[in-house]
């Protein structure tokens, strides 16, 4: 995959993710976010076994999921 198409798929993702935490963040941040999320959510799928489809759509979901992940971790650790 090209680094455009990490940097949309990050930016979406990192926006969802964002929207879905009712954070406040920039498009650098959700970029960021979306990138880190698409690797924290390919390594927790594959820990549990679990297979997405591919493309933009299985990326996307992907990334979110990750993206959530990292989000409500940096909040948990935050609030201590």
């Amino acid at each position: 995959m090209s680094i455009i198409f990490w940097i949309i798929i990050g930016g979406v993702a990192g926006w969802i993710a964002e929207k879905v935490t009712k954070s406040d963040h920039g498009l650098l941040t959700n970029i960021a976010v979306g990138i880190i999320g698409a690797f924290i959510g390919g390594f927790l799928f594959g820990l549990l076994g679990i297979q997405v489809a591919g493309g933009i759509i299985g990326s996307l979901i992907t990334a979110t999921v990750g993206a959530l992940v990292l989000l409500y971790a940096l909040r948990f650790v935050r609030s201590r």
